[in-house]
């Protein structure tokens, strides 16, 4: 009789399950108030008249408990009770408790029927332990096991942010909490509303990034009607609580069900990359945990959907400076390269400006974006499949796919890039000259931003030898460059004497087709300098080659940027006077050419007296430019392109 009254004593059990602030829900169990007190930091025990007959040790702390509530709820204690009792002792050890002493005093407290509180953050402590002591239907109907699984699945599952918390919650539990599936069961629960209709979306949730008060419950006077449309990626913000590995399951999940939008996953990644990476919005890593950014890193690369733009240009390019801090691996880095190489137009300068990894001279890593453009000019070569046919191969070809709009944007990018990597003290020639002949086939209305490449590199590397000069030069078209630009070259003291009378030229070609007038067949020295043909010594005090590619001096200079101011003030008169004017600056220009000592041997050697022809034998740019002139003179208007 007196075990039956301890027993109903200990089983009266109320629960209800509450909303908190119509946010976060928990439940309510039991009745009895909590007389669990504290002797000292390592000994707990129950406030009774009744003596306590068992010691429950977890851990370091001591639970000096009545084993009839215990043992008509645990099955797991009713064993190791039977067992120290075989050996009179009165002590048992459960330190392996999922959740430590405060889950299996929850659990405990749930025996004796005092008042127990779960919520999201303690729901999955409890549900473990209560699984490790085996408080289960088998032993007592309604037991903690079965009590749990309801408020999760009904309540905990149901809610958004607390599905969530829970799942956070979970990691800490492993490898219990994966056996149970809680984690699991979370996962698709989040999964599902992130892909419900945001119609339907009627829960609260964080979203920071458009400042919408009402939107994150802050809103004093919101009535809890939403007055503006939900966002489709409303949930990335809270799922970027989330550590990488539940983060890659939670993705993955979404993917499978094929219903949001790749626009919107990658909004998704955007999202977690610039909350997880310090400094990532920067395009660097600040000091940290490594191989957990690379964790990171690289699950992020890997759950990019495969369509090209579900992300932008920019934010791969972060990537991928990451991926190099980190030190991903190269299928990680690759993967980037190709990526980015797909849609390369839409990067900026800075977003190109990759730093060189430590140890090297340089300051960026001019390597790979050589690749990247690589990556970017494959997408215009024509593909190549073969396919069998009876006894034979057929070599099947596609056009390319890359507009010239999109040719024309990575070209100027390039020239963007070399400006800044021109810079750089440490940065070979040839790295330059390779660099910017893969774009070379890339045809650009001017070559303004090539020679301002261009000029910036012999600014800063004033000790390169002639020939490299030379090859550096070559990269430009002067008949490419605006009248601005002209004028610069003119009197640019960098640049060598070959090239500042190649523009000077070309500006006169300009100003006759503008004018309507005839041009005069370039001497024969000038077609020879064009050319780049190699002529032997011509006296033996003088190579006149290595002149043309030395630098002009500040006389040359001088008299250069007269004659072509000249030619312009030429092209502002008009009718017979303008054509008078013309001639006198063509008459000028010879004069000019021939008061030098370099420039009166291009005309004495025009008859080709003591001159080896050689064996080139192409037309001239000038004789190109003459002859397109005279036929076509509206196609050399004079224009700017900046």
């Amino acid at each position: 009789m007196w075990g039956f009254r301890v027993y109903a004593y200990y089983n009266s059990v109320e629960e209800e399950v509450h909303h908190l602030l119509g946010k976060m829900k928990f439940m309510k169990l039991g009745s009895k108030p909590d007389s669990f007190q504290a002797d000292g930091n390592n000994v707990r025990y129950v406030a009774s008249e009744l003596a306590t007959d068992v010691i429950v040790v977890v851990d370091d702390i001591k639970f000096h408990l009545h084993k009839f509530p215990l043992l008509s709820k645990s099955a797991c204690l009713q064993k190791l009770v039977a067992t120290a009792n075989e050996a009179n002792n009165n002590e048992v050890d459960i330190s392996d408790i999922p959740g430590g002493p405060s889950a299996f005093e929850t659990c405990a407290k749930f025996c004796y029927g005092m008042t127990v509180t779960l919520n999201a953050y303690n729901v999955v402590a409890a549900r473990c332990a209560a699984e490790y002591l085996g408080m289960h239907e088998s032993v007592e109907k309604g037991n903690f096991v079965y009590k749990i699984d309801v408020f999760i699945s009904s309540s905990i599952l149901r809610s958004w942010k607390d599905s969530i918390i829970v799942l956070q919650t979970t990691k800490s539990l492993l490898p219990m909490s994966e056996e149970l599936k809680v984690a699991s069961h979370c996962i698709e629960a989040i999964a599902t509303k992130a892909c419900v209709d945001v119609s339907k979306v009627d829960w609260s949730y964080t979203y920071n990034r458009k400042k919408l008060p009402e939107e994150n419950g802050n809103d004093p006077n919101w009535n809890g009607v939403r007055t503006r449309a939900v966002p489709k990626d409303w949930w990335v913000e809270d799922l970027c609580e989330l550590e990488i590995d539940f983060y890659k399951r939670c993705i993955m999940t979404i993917k499978t069900k094929a219903i949001l939008s790749n626009e919107v996953i990658g909004e998704a990644l955007k999202a977690y990359a610039y909350r997880r990476l310090s400094g990532f919005s920067k395009g660097m890593i600040q000091s940290g945990n490594v191989g957990k950014y690379r964790s990171i890193v690289d699950a992020v690369v890997w759950l990019l959907p495969a369509e090209k733009g579900s992300v932008s240009c920019s934010f791969l390019l972060k990537l991928l400076k990451a991926a190099i801090i980190v030190d991903s691996g190269d299928m990680v880095k690759a993967q980037l390269v190709r990526r980015i190489g797909q849609q390369l137009e839409e990067a900026s300068v800075n977003d190109i400006l990759i730093r060189a990894p430590e140890g090297e001279s340089t300051m960026y890593d001019v390597d790979m974006v050589h690749k990247i453009i690589e990556e970017f000019l494959m997408q215009d070569k024509n593909a190549e499949t073969d396919v069998p046919e009876e006894h034979e191969v057929v070599e099947i070809r596609r056009p390319g796919v890359l507009s010239d709009a999109s040719k024309l944007m990575v070209a100027k990018l390039m020239d963007g890039y070399l400006t800044e990597i021109a810079k750089d003290h440490n940065l070979h020639v040839a790295k330059f000259v390779d660099l910017a002949k893969l774009v070379s086939g890339i045809s650009r209305p001017t070559h303004d931003g090539l020679y301002r490449a261009i000029d910036m590199y012999l600014m800063e590397h004033q000790a390169i030898s002639k020939s490299e000069r030379k090859k550096i030069c070559k990269l430009m078209d002067c008949r490419k460059l605006s009248v601005d630009a002209c004028m610069h070259a003119v009197q640019n003291e960098r640049l060598p004497l070959r090239v500042v009378v190649q523009v000077l030229f070309f500006e006169q070609v300009r100003v006759a087709a503008a004018s309507g007038s005839s041009t005069p067949d370039l001497p024969r020295g000038l077609k020879d300098l064009n050319n780049g043909s190699r002529r032997s010594s011509r006296s033996a005090a003088t190579n006149p080659e290595e002149d043309w590619d030395a630098v002009a001096t500040a006389e040359e200079l001088k008299a250069l940027k007269g004659e072509l101011a000249a030619l312009r003030l030429s092209n502002g008169v008009g009718g017979s006077e303008r054509n008078g004017s013309d001639k006198a600056a063509i008459t000028k220009m010879k004069g000019l050419l021939k008061s030098k000592k370099i420039f009166a041997k291009l005309f004495t050697s025009k008859g080709g007296q003591g001159e080896n022809s050689g064996s080139d034998s192409s037309e001239s740019v000038g004789s190109a430019v003459l002859e397109e002139t005279k036929s076509t003179p509206s196609r050399n208007r004079r224009n700017s392109v900046s």
